[in-house]
Protein backbone atom coordinates (compact mmCIF):
# COMPACT_ATOMS: atom_id res chain seq x y z
CA UNK A 1 0.00 0.00 0.00
CA UNK A 2 1.36 3.41 -0.93
CA UNK A 3 1.96 6.21 1.56
CA UNK A 4 1.76 9.88 0.59
CA UNK A 5 3.41 12.55 2.74
CA UNK A 6 3.52 16.31 2.18
CA UNK A 7 6.35 18.19 3.88
CA UNK A 8 5.85 21.71 5.33
CA UNK A 9 7.46 23.26 2.23
CA UNK A 10 4.94 21.50 -0.05
CA UNK A 11 7.22 18.73 -1.32
CA UNK A 12 5.26 15.51 -1.80
CA UNK A 13 6.77 12.10 -1.15
CA UNK A 14 4.99 8.93 -2.22
CA UNK A 15 6.33 5.56 -1.10
CA UNK A 16 5.21 2.31 -2.72
CA UNK A 17 6.82 -0.93 -1.49
CA UNK A 18 7.16 -3.96 -3.78
CA UNK A 19 7.52 -7.30 -2.07
CA UNK A 20 10.17 -9.73 -3.26
CA UNK A 21 12.38 -7.28 -5.14
CA UNK A 22 15.94 -6.17 -4.37
CA UNK A 23 15.82 -2.98 -6.42
CA UNK A 24 14.47 0.50 -5.83
CA UNK A 25 13.59 3.40 -8.10
CA UNK A 26 13.94 7.01 -7.01
CA UNK A 27 11.96 9.28 -9.32
CA UNK A 28 11.65 13.05 -9.13
CA UNK A 29 8.67 14.50 -11.03
CA UNK A 30 8.20 18.24 -11.58
CA UNK A 31 5.24 20.07 -13.10
CA UNK A 32 7.36 21.62 -15.84
CA UNK A 33 6.32 20.22 -19.21
CA UNK A 34 5.82 21.91 -22.54
CA UNK A 35 2.33 23.15 -21.60
CA UNK A 36 4.02 25.69 -19.34
CA UNK A 37 5.84 27.31 -22.26
CA UNK A 38 5.13 30.32 -24.42
CA UNK A 39 5.96 30.39 -28.11
CA UNK A 40 9.28 32.21 -27.61
CA UNK A 41 10.52 29.55 -25.15
CA UNK A 42 8.94 26.50 -26.80
CA UNK A 43 11.30 23.61 -26.09
CA UNK A 44 12.90 24.99 -22.92
CA UNK A 45 11.41 22.25 -20.69
CA UNK A 46 13.10 19.57 -22.77
CA UNK A 47 16.39 21.48 -23.11
CA UNK A 48 16.43 22.07 -19.35
CA UNK A 49 15.98 18.33 -18.73
CA UNK A 50 19.20 17.74 -20.69
CA UNK A 51 21.05 20.44 -18.77
CA UNK A 52 20.41 18.89 -15.36
CA UNK A 53 22.81 16.09 -16.31
CA UNK A 54 25.63 18.49 -17.27
CA UNK A 55 26.92 19.33 -13.83
CA UNK A 56 25.97 20.51 -10.35
CA UNK A 57 27.74 21.03 -7.00
CA UNK A 58 28.93 17.50 -6.15
CA UNK A 59 28.88 15.93 -9.61
CA UNK A 60 30.58 18.50 -11.82
CA UNK A 61 29.80 17.14 -15.28
CA UNK A 62 27.98 14.41 -17.22
CA UNK A 63 30.90 12.01 -16.85
CA UNK A 64 30.79 12.21 -13.06
CA UNK A 65 27.01 11.68 -13.04
CA UNK A 66 27.16 8.61 -15.27
CA UNK A 67 30.21 7.19 -13.48
CA UNK A 68 28.49 7.42 -10.09
CA UNK A 69 25.50 5.42 -11.32
CA UNK A 70 27.40 3.02 -13.59
CA UNK A 71 29.71 2.18 -10.69
CA UNK A 72 26.81 0.56 -8.82
CA UNK A 73 25.14 -0.98 -11.87
CA UNK A 74 22.21 1.42 -11.89
CA UNK A 75 20.00 2.73 -14.67
CA UNK A 76 19.13 6.39 -15.06
CA UNK A 77 17.23 8.57 -17.47
CA UNK A 78 14.91 11.54 -17.79
CA UNK A 79 11.92 12.55 -19.88
CA UNK A 80 9.79 15.57 -20.66
CA UNK A 81 6.08 15.42 -21.40
CA UNK A 82 3.44 18.05 -21.92
CA UNK A 83 2.59 18.42 -18.22
CA UNK A 84 5.67 17.30 -16.32
CA UNK A 85 9.31 16.25 -16.47
CA UNK A 86 10.89 13.32 -14.67
CA UNK A 87 14.35 12.19 -13.51
CA UNK A 88 14.99 8.73 -12.14
CA UNK A 89 17.63 6.29 -10.97
CA UNK A 90 16.93 2.58 -10.55
CA UNK A 91 19.48 0.47 -8.70
CA UNK A 92 20.08 -2.25 -6.14
CA UNK A 93 18.33 -1.32 -2.91
CA UNK A 94 21.46 -1.35 -0.76
CA UNK A 95 22.95 1.34 -3.07
CA UNK A 96 19.93 3.65 -2.80
CA UNK A 97 21.86 6.58 -1.33
CA UNK A 98 23.63 7.04 -4.68
CA UNK A 99 20.26 7.73 -6.32
CA UNK A 100 19.25 10.34 -3.75
CA UNK A 101 22.69 11.94 -3.92
CA UNK A 102 22.78 12.25 -7.72
CA UNK A 103 19.18 13.39 -8.27
CA UNK A 104 19.26 15.69 -5.25
CA UNK A 105 22.42 17.33 -6.56
CA UNK A 106 20.79 17.88 -9.96
CA UNK A 107 17.62 19.38 -8.55
CA UNK A 108 19.24 21.67 -5.99
CA UNK A 109 22.65 22.51 -7.44
CA UNK A 110 22.59 22.45 -11.26
CA UNK A 111 25.05 25.02 -12.64
CA UNK A 112 23.96 25.46 -16.29
CA UNK A 113 27.44 26.46 -17.41
CA UNK A 114 27.37 28.48 -20.67
CA UNK A 115 29.90 26.18 -22.35
CA UNK A 116 27.76 23.14 -21.50
CA UNK A 117 24.66 24.88 -22.85
CA UNK A 118 26.45 25.45 -26.16
CA UNK A 119 27.63 21.84 -26.41
CA UNK A 120 24.17 20.51 -25.64
CA UNK A 121 22.62 22.82 -28.22
CA UNK A 122 24.25 20.75 -30.96
CA UNK A 123 23.07 17.50 -29.35
CA UNK A 124 19.47 18.71 -29.20
CA UNK A 125 19.60 19.94 -32.78
CA UNK A 126 20.63 16.44 -33.85
CA UNK A 127 17.80 15.00 -31.76
CA UNK A 128 15.46 17.38 -33.58
CA UNK A 129 16.85 16.23 -36.94
CA UNK A 130 16.44 12.59 -35.93
CA UNK A 131 12.74 13.14 -35.27
CA UNK A 132 12.37 14.97 -38.59
CA UNK A 133 13.94 11.97 -40.35
CA UNK A 134 11.68 9.46 -38.56
CA UNK A 135 8.16 9.60 -40.03
CA UNK A 136 6.66 7.46 -37.24
CA UNK A 137 7.63 10.22 -34.78
CA UNK A 138 6.90 13.17 -37.00
CA UNK A 139 3.40 12.12 -38.00
CA UNK A 140 2.44 12.07 -34.32
CA UNK A 141 3.62 15.64 -33.84
CA UNK A 142 1.78 16.69 -37.00
CA UNK A 143 -1.41 15.11 -35.69
CA UNK A 144 -1.16 16.92 -32.35
CA UNK A 145 -0.64 20.21 -34.16
CA UNK A 146 -3.78 19.56 -36.23
CA UNK A 147 -5.90 18.36 -33.31
CA UNK A 148 -4.87 20.81 -30.58
CA UNK A 149 -4.08 23.86 -32.70
CA UNK A 150 -1.66 26.73 -32.13
CA UNK A 151 -1.36 26.54 -28.34
CA UNK A 152 1.13 24.71 -26.09
CA UNK A 153 -0.80 21.40 -26.35
CA UNK A 154 -0.23 21.47 -30.11
CA UNK A 155 3.44 22.46 -30.13
CA UNK A 156 6.33 20.03 -30.51
CA UNK A 157 7.92 19.39 -27.12
CA UNK A 158 11.44 19.66 -28.52
CA UNK A 159 10.77 23.19 -29.77
CA UNK A 160 11.75 24.70 -33.11
CA UNK A 161 15.16 25.22 -34.68
CA UNK A 162 14.83 28.91 -33.88
CA UNK A 163 14.03 28.48 -30.19
CA UNK A 164 16.65 25.76 -29.67
CA UNK A 165 19.28 28.09 -31.11
CA UNK A 166 18.12 31.04 -29.00
CA UNK A 167 18.15 29.75 -25.40
CA UNK A 168 20.58 31.39 -22.96
CA UNK A 169 21.59 30.63 -19.38
CA UNK A 170 19.42 33.30 -17.77
CA UNK A 171 16.32 31.73 -19.36
CA UNK A 172 17.13 28.32 -17.87
CA UNK A 173 17.72 29.82 -14.43
CA UNK A 174 14.46 31.79 -14.53
CA UNK A 175 12.42 28.80 -15.73
CA UNK A 176 13.91 26.51 -13.10
CA UNK A 177 13.31 29.00 -10.29
CA UNK A 178 9.71 29.47 -11.45
CA UNK A 179 8.68 25.80 -11.63
CA UNK A 180 11.23 23.57 -9.88
CA UNK A 181 9.77 24.41 -6.49
CA UNK A 182 8.85 22.09 -3.59
CA UNK A 183 5.10 22.56 -4.03
CA UNK A 184 5.43 21.55 -7.71
CA UNK A 185 7.60 18.47 -7.10
CA UNK A 186 6.98 14.86 -6.14
CA UNK A 187 9.58 12.31 -5.10
CA UNK A 188 8.29 8.82 -5.80
CA UNK A 189 10.11 5.80 -4.38
CA UNK A 190 9.13 2.27 -5.29
CA UNK A 191 10.70 -1.11 -4.62
CA UNK A 192 12.63 -2.37 -1.60
CA UNK A 193 13.47 0.25 1.04
CA UNK A 194 13.28 1.18 4.69
CA UNK A 195 10.87 4.08 5.16
CA UNK A 196 12.82 5.83 7.92
CA UNK A 197 16.05 5.61 5.95
CA UNK A 198 14.38 6.97 2.82
CA UNK A 199 12.92 9.97 4.67
CA UNK A 200 16.34 10.72 6.16
CA UNK A 201 17.95 10.61 2.71
CA UNK A 202 15.35 12.99 1.30
CA UNK A 203 16.03 15.40 4.15
CA UNK A 204 19.76 15.11 3.52
CA UNK A 205 19.84 15.55 -0.26
CA UNK A 206 16.69 17.48 -1.25
CA UNK A 207 17.20 20.79 0.52
CA UNK A 208 15.04 22.77 -1.89
CA UNK A 209 14.50 26.50 -1.45
CA UNK A 210 11.21 27.27 0.28
CA UNK A 211 9.51 28.85 -2.74
CA UNK A 212 6.21 28.49 -4.58
CA UNK A 213 5.44 27.73 -8.22
CA UNK A 214 5.33 31.04 -10.07
CA UNK A 215 2.66 30.14 -12.64
CA UNK A 216 0.48 27.34 -13.98
CA UNK A 217 -0.22 26.34 -17.55
CA UNK A 218 -3.23 27.89 -19.27
CA UNK A 219 -6.33 25.71 -19.62
CA UNK A 220 -6.76 23.96 -22.94
CA UNK A 221 -9.08 25.73 -25.37
CA UNK A 222 -10.74 23.50 -27.96
CA UNK A 223 -9.82 24.83 -31.39
CA UNK A 224 -11.47 22.30 -33.68
CA UNK A 225 -11.67 23.67 -37.21
CA UNK A 226 -13.06 22.29 -40.45
CA UNK A 227 -9.53 21.31 -41.47
CA UNK A 228 -9.38 17.52 -41.26
CA UNK A 229 -6.05 16.68 -42.86
CA UNK A 230 -2.41 17.64 -42.48
CA UNK A 231 -0.13 16.12 -45.10
CA UNK A 232 3.67 16.21 -45.29
CA UNK A 233 5.27 15.24 -48.58
CA UNK A 234 8.35 13.11 -48.01
CA UNK A 235 10.04 10.30 -49.91
CA UNK A 236 9.28 7.21 -47.84
CA UNK A 237 8.84 3.51 -48.49
CA UNK A 238 5.46 3.37 -46.75
CA UNK A 239 2.72 5.82 -45.91
CA UNK A 240 2.54 6.78 -42.24
CA UNK A 241 -0.93 7.79 -41.10
CA UNK A 242 -2.71 8.68 -37.88
CA UNK A 243 -6.48 8.92 -37.80
CA UNK A 244 -8.03 10.07 -34.56
CA UNK A 245 -10.39 12.20 -32.55
CA UNK A 246 -10.39 14.40 -29.43
CA UNK A 247 -10.37 12.12 -26.42
CA UNK A 248 -11.25 12.32 -22.76
CA UNK A 249 -9.20 14.06 -20.06
CA UNK A 250 -7.70 12.07 -17.23
CA UNK A 251 -10.10 11.29 -14.39
CA UNK A 252 -13.13 11.66 -16.66
CA UNK A 253 -15.95 9.35 -15.56
CA UNK A 254 -15.53 7.37 -18.79
CA UNK A 255 -11.73 7.26 -18.66
CA UNK A 256 -11.52 3.48 -18.39
CA UNK A 257 -14.32 2.85 -20.87
CA UNK A 258 -12.27 4.82 -23.40
CA UNK A 259 -9.12 2.85 -22.59
CA UNK A 260 -10.88 -0.52 -22.91
CA UNK A 261 -12.45 0.71 -26.16
CA UNK A 262 -8.98 1.48 -27.53
CA UNK A 263 -7.77 -2.01 -26.57
CA UNK A 264 -10.70 -3.66 -28.36
CA UNK A 265 -10.11 -1.51 -31.43
CA UNK A 266 -6.34 -1.72 -31.79
CA UNK A 267 -4.56 -2.43 -28.53
CA UNK A 268 -3.09 -5.84 -29.30
CA UNK A 269 -2.54 -8.49 -31.97
CA UNK A 270 -6.05 -9.91 -31.65
CA UNK A 271 -7.75 -6.50 -31.80
CA UNK A 272 -10.18 -5.46 -34.51
CA UNK A 273 -7.80 -3.11 -36.32
CA UNK A 274 -4.94 -5.60 -36.30
CA UNK A 275 -7.06 -8.52 -37.49
CA UNK A 276 -8.94 -6.56 -40.17
CA UNK A 277 -6.34 -4.13 -41.51
CA UNK A 278 -3.22 -6.29 -41.23
CA UNK A 279 -4.14 -9.97 -40.96
CA UNK A 280 -7.16 -10.10 -43.28
CA UNK A 281 -6.30 -7.39 -45.79
CA UNK A 282 -2.49 -7.23 -45.48
CA UNK A 283 -2.49 -3.44 -45.80
CA UNK A 284 -0.09 -2.48 -42.99
CA UNK A 285 2.88 -3.71 -41.03
CA UNK A 286 1.95 -1.82 -37.89
CA UNK A 287 -1.51 -0.68 -36.88
CA UNK A 288 -2.45 0.23 -33.32
CA UNK A 289 -4.95 2.29 -31.38
CA UNK A 290 -4.17 4.16 -28.17
CA UNK A 291 -5.18 7.05 -25.95
CA UNK A 292 -3.40 10.09 -24.55
CA UNK A 293 -4.98 11.76 -21.55
CA UNK A 294 -4.05 15.08 -19.99
CA UNK A 295 -5.52 17.20 -17.21
CA UNK A 296 -8.19 18.81 -19.37
CA UNK A 297 -8.15 17.10 -22.77
CA UNK A 298 -7.05 13.97 -24.57
CA UNK A 299 -6.87 12.08 -27.86
CA UNK A 300 -7.74 8.63 -29.18
CA UNK A 301 -5.83 7.64 -32.31
CA UNK A 302 -5.02 4.81 -34.67
CA UNK A 303 -1.54 4.79 -36.24
CA UNK A 304 -0.52 2.72 -39.24
CA UNK A 305 2.31 2.24 -41.71
CA UNK A 306 0.68 1.32 -45.02
CA UNK A 307 1.68 0.05 -48.46
CA UNK A 308 2.05 3.19 -50.60
CA UNK A 309 -0.14 1.78 -53.36
CA UNK A 310 -2.92 0.84 -50.94
CA UNK A 311 -3.00 3.74 -48.49
CA UNK A 312 -6.56 4.51 -49.61
CA UNK A 313 -7.64 1.00 -48.66
CA UNK A 314 -5.90 1.24 -45.28
CA UNK A 315 -7.66 4.52 -44.48
CA UNK A 316 -11.02 3.07 -45.47
CA UNK A 317 -10.41 -0.09 -43.41
CA UNK A 318 -9.53 1.93 -40.30
CA UNK A 319 -12.59 4.14 -40.71
CA UNK A 320 -14.73 1.03 -41.16
CA UNK A 321 -13.68 -0.21 -37.70
CA UNK A 322 -14.29 3.18 -36.10
CA UNK A 323 -17.79 3.31 -37.58
CA UNK A 324 -18.62 -0.33 -36.86
CA UNK A 325 -17.98 -0.08 -33.13
CA UNK A 326 -20.42 2.86 -32.91
CA UNK A 327 -23.17 0.80 -34.54
CA UNK A 328 -22.99 -2.55 -32.78
CA UNK A 329 -22.71 -3.72 -29.21
CA UNK A 330 -19.48 -5.62 -28.56
CA UNK A 331 -19.93 -9.11 -27.18
CA UNK A 332 -19.39 -9.87 -23.52
CA UNK A 333 -16.53 -12.18 -24.55
CA UNK A 334 -14.75 -9.42 -26.50
CA UNK A 335 -15.25 -6.97 -23.65
CA UNK A 336 -13.86 -9.45 -21.13
CA UNK A 337 -10.82 -10.10 -23.33
CA UNK A 338 -10.14 -6.36 -23.58
CA UNK A 339 -10.48 -5.80 -19.85
CA UNK A 340 -8.36 -8.79 -18.88
CA UNK A 341 -5.67 -7.71 -21.36
CA UNK A 342 -5.57 -4.24 -19.86
CA UNK A 343 -5.49 -5.50 -16.28
CA UNK A 344 -2.81 -8.06 -17.08
CA UNK A 345 -0.56 -5.46 -18.69
CA UNK A 346 -0.90 -3.19 -15.66
CA UNK A 347 0.07 -6.02 -13.31
CA UNK A 348 3.06 -7.01 -15.47
CA UNK A 349 4.29 -3.41 -15.69
CA UNK A 350 4.08 -2.95 -11.96
CA UNK A 351 6.57 -5.73 -11.31
CA UNK A 352 9.06 -3.05 -12.38
CA UNK A 353 9.82 -0.49 -9.67
CA UNK A 354 10.41 2.18 -12.31
CA UNK A 355 6.91 1.74 -13.77
CA UNK A 356 5.34 1.69 -10.32
CA UNK A 357 7.17 4.84 -9.22
CA UNK A 358 6.00 6.63 -12.36
CA UNK A 359 2.36 5.58 -12.04
CA UNK A 360 2.10 6.65 -8.41
CA UNK A 361 4.23 9.76 -8.75
CA UNK A 362 2.25 11.09 -11.71
CA UNK A 363 -0.98 10.77 -9.76
CA UNK A 364 0.47 12.52 -6.71
CA UNK A 365 1.75 15.39 -8.86
CA UNK A 366 -1.26 16.06 -11.08
CA UNK A 367 -4.42 14.66 -9.53
CA UNK A 368 -6.20 15.44 -6.25
CA UNK A 369 -6.18 11.79 -5.15
CA UNK A 370 -3.95 8.76 -5.72
CA UNK A 371 -5.66 5.56 -6.78
CA UNK A 372 -4.25 2.21 -5.74
CA UNK A 373 -3.79 -0.57 -8.27
CA UNK A 374 -6.80 -2.38 -6.82
CA UNK A 375 -8.96 0.71 -7.33
CA UNK A 376 -7.83 0.99 -10.95
CA UNK A 377 -8.53 -2.69 -11.64
CA UNK A 378 -12.02 -2.33 -10.16
CA UNK A 379 -12.75 0.63 -12.43
CA UNK A 380 -11.70 -1.43 -15.44
CA UNK A 381 -13.93 -4.30 -14.30
CA UNK A 382 -16.88 -1.90 -14.03
CA UNK A 383 -16.86 -1.07 -17.77
CA UNK A 384 -19.90 -2.53 -19.56
CA UNK A 385 -20.74 -3.28 -23.20
CA UNK A 386 -23.19 -0.36 -23.11
CA UNK A 387 -20.38 1.93 -21.91
CA UNK A 388 -18.24 0.91 -24.89
CA UNK A 389 -20.94 1.70 -27.45
CA UNK A 390 -21.96 4.96 -25.76
CA UNK A 391 -18.39 6.26 -25.49
CA UNK A 392 -17.60 5.19 -29.06
CA UNK A 393 -20.62 7.11 -30.32
CA UNK A 394 -19.62 10.18 -28.33
CA UNK A 395 -15.99 10.14 -29.47
CA UNK A 396 -16.06 8.96 -33.07
CA UNK A 397 -18.15 11.75 -34.59
CA UNK A 398 -17.34 12.24 -38.27
CA UNK A 399 -17.09 16.01 -37.91
CA UNK A 400 -14.34 15.63 -35.29
CA UNK A 401 -12.22 13.20 -37.32
CA UNK A 402 -8.62 14.25 -38.06
CA UNK A 403 -5.80 12.65 -40.05
CA UNK A 404 -2.07 13.29 -40.36
CA UNK A 405 -0.02 11.55 -43.03
CA UNK A 406 3.55 11.50 -44.28
CA UNK A 407 4.70 10.01 -47.56
CA UNK A 408 5.27 10.74 -51.26
CA UNK A 409 1.74 12.11 -51.64
CA UNK A 410 0.52 15.30 -53.31
CA UNK A 411 -3.24 15.03 -53.80
CA UNK A 412 -4.52 16.51 -50.56
CA UNK A 413 -8.06 16.89 -51.87
CA UNK A 414 -8.25 13.18 -52.66
CA UNK A 415 -7.21 12.07 -49.18
CA UNK A 416 -9.42 14.68 -47.56
CA UNK A 417 -12.38 13.23 -49.45
CA UNK A 418 -11.74 9.81 -47.89
CA UNK A 419 -12.34 11.10 -44.36
CA UNK A 420 -15.97 10.16 -44.07
CA UNK A 421 -17.91 7.13 -42.96
CA UNK A 422 -19.43 4.96 -45.66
Amino acid sequence: MHKLTTLPNGLKIILTPIQGTKSVTVLCLVGAGSRYETRDINGISHYLEHMFFKGAQRYKNAAEVSTAIDSVGGDFNAFTGKEYAGYYVKLASHQKEVAFDVIGDMMTGATFLPEEIEKERNVIMEEYNMYQDTPMYQVGWDFERLLFGDQPMGWDQIGTKQTIQSFQRDQFVKYKESLYTPDNTVISISGSYDENEVMQLIGKYFTMADSKRAFDFKPYVEMLTEKKLIMQHKKTEQGHIIIGFPGLPARHKDEYAEKVLSVILGGNMSSRMFMHVREQKGLCYYVRTGTDDYSDTGAITTSAGADLKRVDMAIEAILHEYRLITKEVVSEAELKKGKEFMKGKIILRLEDSEEYAHMMGKQALIYPTVRSVDEILKKIDAVSVDDIKRVAQELFAEDKMKMAMIGPFDDEKHFDSLLQYK
